[in-house]
This record gives structure tokens, sequence and C-alpha cells, in this order.
């Protein structure tokens, strides 16, 4: 299914029409009756955001948005009414746009709901119903939305969705690095695979260790955007944890909730969705993917509670539980991203229950080290994006959490502040600005989430987008 978003010069009789007005707007322009006007009066005079009109041969939906003080919270109102007017559109492929009101109401975040609305996920069901394209008319007037660019995101959360929510039968690591690699083709940006032999030639420890117990071999994928016009010296690096399976190694989950652990590569999905954005959409920064994979199995030779692993960056680890297995990949290619003298890295996780126990799934957990002015500029992405950081406390009492008698730390913390000593952890692998973003909560829901949908919601991708883009 495809969202097709063109612009439009004239509006005919018998196009389906969304008119997106308040109140006070003009409705001579539009072809209805006295009653039709007078009933759409008085639905806006009692607050009706979408008010239907089913003619016969057509449907006009009018978009009233109701006022809302703070801007971000009116712009994402916005965007949720372009999902529920996708709900009136089920026999509809084909709608015309107008803006009566384009000083006012934003086209830009309505056409974004509206189109990312329109998302299924049936690949694997025999007798799944096709898919419809959606074809949105822009009608044209001053405040014209940049089409590519949404075209080219909404893809690129598509993408990202549909990584996430494959499951892990038809996404192995090697699965996980091609698709990468595919999207890179489509969109611009140089990826580059290293296989087990490599991996094991870099020493990246973690990344070996929660191998251990898997058939299938690791994978670690460098995305690379690199435009002759790059406005940045130092590269933008981001990274995710690409852990396609996770039955929590040795360590076992209980079965509820093991069915869904094909979301653990989130991370991963999220950064090659991020790079397809940019670089569909020709951002003039120099960005890199840092992508380490794998699944974690429990075998003969899976690694183990009690284990030291020797990391790349040479620090010692004592393993407690190999069910915190994302940090321990993370680390090495945390620590492989100072070859590049970063400017900023960010890194996204399922990381931790703790992060989505503390805010469930309304926002992403946050926390960075020596990055201050680069989170405040993501967490204003996160507000216009409506992709909101909350932000934990970072405090070097933290650390004492982590203190091994055996090795240089261990991978966990003790029973509290789960998701601040999983990021802790992290912070022993850098020596750059680095924030990290634990999407554990928003990465995948169980039941609809607006214009996010049910599944995967992409969470992320629009919010590194708009950081990298206004950077």
């Amino acid at each position: 299914m495809k969202t097709i978003i063109k612009n439009k010069n004239s509006i005919l009789k018998q196009d389906n029409l969304i008119i997106l007005a308040n109140k006070n707007s003009k409705l001579s322009t539009i072809d209805i009756n006295q009653n039709e006007r007078r009933y759409i009066k008085n639905q806006q005079k009692n607050n009706q955001e979408i008010i239907v009109l089913n003619q016969y041969l057509r449907k006009i939906i009018i978009v009233n948005p109701k006022k809302i003080e703070n801007d971000n919270l009116y712009i994402e109102n916005i965007r949720g009414l372009g999902n529920k007017v996708f709900a009136e559109l089920s026999d509809i492929d084909t709608v015309s746009v107008e803006n009566l009101e384009s000083d006012n109401i934003n086209s830009y975040a309505f056409v974004e709901g509206l189109s990312l609305s329109n998302y299924q996920f049936n690949k694997h069901k025999s007798k799944a119903k096709k898919s419809k394209n959606l074809v949105i008319n822009i009608f044209k007037n001053k405040n014209s939305v940049n089409i590519k660019e949404i075209e080219n995101l909404n893809i690129s959360v598509k993408l990202t969705k549909d990584l996430v929510n494959t499951p892990f039968s038809h996404l192995k690591a090697i699965d996980l690095a091609q698709e990468a690699k595919k999207a890179g083709k489509e969109s611009g940006f140089k990826t580059t695979i290293f296989n087990k032999k490599k991996i094991q030639s870099l020493k990246m420890g973690g990344l070996l260790a929660v191998n251990q117990g898997s058939l299938d071999e690791p994978t670690f994928s460098i995305l690379e955007w690199k435009p002759k016009n790059a406005k940045n010296k130092k590269p933008i690096i981001l990274v995710g944890k690409g852990i396609v399976y996770d039955t929590g190694g040795l360590s076992l989950k209980p079965t509820k909730g093991m069915d869904i652990m094909k979301v653990d590569m989130a991370g991963a999905g999220t950064v090659v969705g991020a790079m397809h954005a940019i670089a569909s959409n020709k951002i003039h920064k120099h960005v890199i993917g840092l992508i380490p994979a794998t699944d974690n199995r429990p075998s003969g030779n899976a690694y183990a509670p009690g284990d030291v692993v020797t990391m790349f960056n040479k620090l010692t680890v004592e393993v407690l539980n190999t069910d915190a297995e994302g940090r321990m990949i993370l680390a090495d290619a945390l620590s492989y991203a100072n070859k590049y003298n970063p400017e900023i890295v960010i890194d996204l996780a399922t990381l931790t229950g703790a992060a989505a126990r503390a805010i469930g799934h309304f926002g992403i957990v946050s926390m960075h080290k020596n990055a201050e002015k680069y989170h405040d500029q993501l967490k204003e992405s996160g507000n216009i994006t409506h992709e909101r950081l909350a932000e934990m406390p970072f405090w070097d009492d933290y650390d004492n959490l982590l203190k091994s008698d055996v090795a240089d730390i261990k991978n966990i913390g003790g029973p509290i502040a789960g998701a601040i000593t999983a990021g802790k952890f992290l912070s022993n692998f850098i020596n750059y600005p680095w924030i990290h973003l634990d999407i554990a909560g928003p990465a995948y829901v169980e039941s609809n989430y607006g214009y996010r949908g049910k599944g995967a919601t992409g969470i992320g991708v629009r919010l590194l987008y708009n950081f990298v883009k206004n950077l």
C-alpha cells in the first residue's frame, strides 16, 4: 500500500474533498447547498472537529480543529484529525485537500497524520485484503506543503514499521543487514556489512558473547550518508540495537511476552528508517548509522551468568544477567564510534522494561553525557514531532551500582533505577557528546495508537530526521 501525494491546481465537482476550515471560514467556494452550509455551521458552533457530508457522487469532510494554546499540541491534534479522517475513507482511494485557513491550520501536519495512517502489515496473511493506494491531491495555496518530504518521511516510517513487525523467522541478523543495504540503494546512503570473521578480528567481545548461543552469525552494519555539501565537519552518529530476537539467553524470559521479542531490534529499525529519510530528502549533513545485530538464544555455547567478557574497548564486564544483552552489543558499537571523532552520538534501543514501566508508550526515556545543548535541541524536536523525551537523572551516584568484584563493571545494576543503570553502563564506552534513548515503551504497542497504528509505531524516525535537519 502506498500513499501518493500530489499538488492540484483545480478541484472538480466529483472530487472527494477534505476542507480544512474554522468557524470564520468562507464556504462559498465549496459546491454545497444552503441546507448543507447551515448544517456545517451548526456543527462548527457545537465544536465538532470532523463534519461529514455524504453527497451522491462524493464525500465532503470538513476538518475544524479545536483551539489549543500549546502550538505543538495543536499541531499534534491536527495529525490526529488526519487519522480520524482516514477512517472515513474506507471506500475512497483518491481525495483532494483544500485549506481555507492556511495561515492558521497546518496542512503539513494534517497530511502527515492522514498519510501515516495508511499502513497495514499483512504480508504473512494468506487471505489478506488487498491494500489500497491512497492518492492525496493538495489544492495549491500560498503555503503549499513540501510534498516530497512528506512522502519520503512516510516511506521511511513505514520501512521501520515493516522491519520491526517482521517475525524472527523472516529477519535474522544477516536479513536486517541486507534490508539496510536495500534501503541505502533506494535512498542514497552507503552500506558496509561486517561478517562474523571481521567482527572477530575487531574483537567486539560484547556482540560475540551475545551471539554465542545462536546458530546464525552476527553482523555489524555501517550506514553512511555523506553529501559533498555536508555542513558538519564531524559526523552525527546514530546507533541502533539490533537484537532480532531475544529469549533472554540462559536468563530465560517468561513465555508471556516472548512472542513479541522480534521487536528488540526496533532501535536498529529506527536507524535504518532515519537514514533513509535523511538520504531521501538530501539533508546536507554527514550522518553515520551503526547497527550491531544478532539474536539472543540459549544453547550449550551460550554466554552465561558469571562470565567475564572483554569488550571492544578492552573494558571487562561481569555478566550477571544474559537478558541484559542489548547493552553488551551497543557498548561495542559505541566504542567503535570513537574512531569517527563524532560531533554527537545518539543510540536508540528497546533496552529496559523499567523505561516502559516508568512512562508507558507516551514518550521516550532519555539521558545524556556532555551533550546538554544537543539534548535540548533533540527535546525540542521531540515536542515538534510529538515523539517526546522524558529525561532521567544521570547522577554519579548510580555508577556505584555497577561496580564488580571480579571485573571492571557488571552488566546490571540491581533492582532499582534499571533504565538509568543501563544508560550508566553504556556511558563507560564513550568519550564524545552522547545521548541515550530507551524506546522500550513506544516502539511497539498492542492497541491502536492513533496515526501510529497497532504493533510497530516507527517512533524515532521523525524525531531523528527533524533533529538532524535542523542541527
